[in-house]
């Protein structure tokens, strides 16, 4: 009977080094061209499949891994009527009775244009200037699909054992991955008995350490319009009469905010912060401190001949992270019914719409919430106006499973090598949908969510950028922890 071979680790300086290669010679070219290419996930661009560059995108892609000539990996592009299409590759196990297979997920897919871009720089014009590399998608996940062709390569190069390894790049993970499930159905099979999942699409709380993610929050989004009349009308002639779209829209939302704290009303929007969550936020507070306060892009203005700066929502480290991470959050990202300042007269308008954006904790139902929430906004509507909310997407959160041994090992092992520091665990506000899906589909799976999305990297905004020399040391960690996968 043959016996398992056990895990092998890497060579670490080799390693790093073939890596720091290829993404000094091979990817960085590569994700250059990726950025300058507009490719908007379909939520943003209803005639994508027209305009082809989500195609376009997938197929520069494929053509520069088929390139790279990993030894025993095959590819193809999976499409299904009417879907994005999706990248799946395959690399046979060289690990005598590896017991399960590494998948390893990323996106092609990106937001749009946002404004407000520093003036050298834009979405769709690359830049690459210390060790950043800015546009939009490069790191938010266009990376991703590069990084893990590279890990596998340093496995490959040392001809270190390993499992078996499949890659699955999707092309509307920013529309809420609607398409995802039926490509996971169709491949079923191909993709096996997964023990490890490697999302790439994550964040880091700073540069100086592997950070696996442990929790993500959902998301119910769509457009709620309050409407009080058929057309616009003279303001001087209506207002006292006819009550103000806005103002029905305030006490509308009302409902479901305190707009003085931004705490959600609701309490079946809220849940208990798991004791393992709150101890492992308590540790990354004590690592991050303020800093977690200074990433963002505060507004500021001079008073008396000092700077004063806009405030968060609490100074304190621990509770910080738990408001972006495990309390319920509600943004407007989008509006509509208002003209252009230029163009506004004196004229009442005839309703007002927002796109809302709810984050959910981890462990609420986002299906459930969104019919909460449509109960709660239009009921028994004030002056009886036509107050409608539609919803546009949703997606449950995740909260990591418990961590296996090996696992642990394995991330502590490879933050050590290539940073000189510990794992670190940190919550992410986002949603990355796939992830409880593959929750579900593979419960006794470890799940190694990770990225490059670190301090002020800005991912959705503008002058966003991908911090290369991070992400060499993260390609690296990662086909550490693939080495030591049992």
């Amino acid at each position: 009977m043959n016996a398992r071979i056990p895990p092998q680790a890497l060579n670490a300086s080799q390693a790093l080094g073939e890596i720091t290669s290829a993404w000094d010679h091979r990817i960085v070219p590569e994700l250059t061209d990726y950025i300058a290419i507009p490719a908007k996930s379909p939520m943003f661009e209803a005639d994508w499949e027209a305009k082809g560059l989500l195609e376009t995108v997938v197929r520069n892609t494929a053509t520069w891994i088929e390139a790279q000539k990993v030894p025993g990996l095959t590819l193809e592009v999976v499409r299904l009527p009417g879907q994005t299409p999706v990248l799946f590759f395959e690399v046979a196990a060289t690990r005598s009775l590896a017991e399960h297979t590494v998948l390893m997920y990323g996106h092609l897919d990106k937001q749009p244009e946002f404004t407000g871009w520093r003036s050298d720089l834009g979405p769709w014009t690359p830049k690459y200037e210390d060790g950043k590399l800015y546009g939009r998608g490069g790191a938010d996940d266009g990376y991703a699909a590069y990084a893990a062709i590279a890990a596998i390569q340093a496995l490959k190069s040392q001809q270190v054992e390993h499992p078996r390894i499949v890659g699955l790049i999707e092309t509307c993970e920013e529309s809420g991955s609607p398409n995802l499930l039926q490509y996971i159905e169709v491949l079923g099979n191909r993709l096996g008995d997964v023990g490890l999942v490697i999302c790439l699409d994550s964040g880091a709380g700073n540069y100086d350490q592997l950070w696996l993610t442990n929790s993500l929050r959902g998301v119910a989004a769509g457009v709620l319009k309050v409407q009080i009349l058929t057309e616009g009308v003279h303001s001087g002639d209506a207002s006292g009469l006819v009550p103000s779209s806005f103002r029905i829209m305030r006490q509308v939302l009302d409902r479901l905010e305190d707009s003085a704290t931004g705490r959600l009303l609701p309490a079946a929007f809220h849940c208990e912060v798991p004791a393992e969550r709150l101890a492992q936020a308590k540790a990354t507070a004590a690592i991050l401190g303020d800093a977690m306060f200074q990433n963002f892009p505060w507004a500021h203005y001079d008073c008396d001949g000092a700077k004063t700066f806009a405030l968060p929502t609490t100074t304190d480290p621990l509770q910080g992270l738990l408001n972006r991470t495990w309390a319920p959050t509600l943004s407007v990202v989008g509006v509509d019914g208002f003209p252009d300042m230029k163009d506004a007269g004196n004229v009442l308008r005839p309703y007002t719409a927002f796109k809302l954006s709810l984050r959910l904790p981890p462990l609420v139902e986002a299906h459930t919430a969104v019919q909460q929430l449509k109960a709660l906004l239009e009921d028994n509507a004030p002056y009886k106006a036509h107050v409608t909310f539609e919803p546009l997407g949703m997606a449950t959160g995740w909260n990591a499973p418990d961590t296996a041994p090996w696992f642990e090992r394995a991330l502590n092992d490879a933050s050590q090598t290539y940073f000189g520091a510990p794992c670190g665990y940190i919550g992410q506000g986002g949603t990355i949908p796939l992830m409880n899906m593959l929750s579900k589909g593979f419960p006794k799976a470890q799940m190694m969510v990770c990225g490059v999305l670190g301090p002020k990297s800005n991912a959705h905004g503008p002058n966003e950028f991908l911090h290369v020399p991070y992400a060499k040391k993260l390609t690296a960690a990662v086909a550490q922890v693939i080495a030591l996968t049992p």
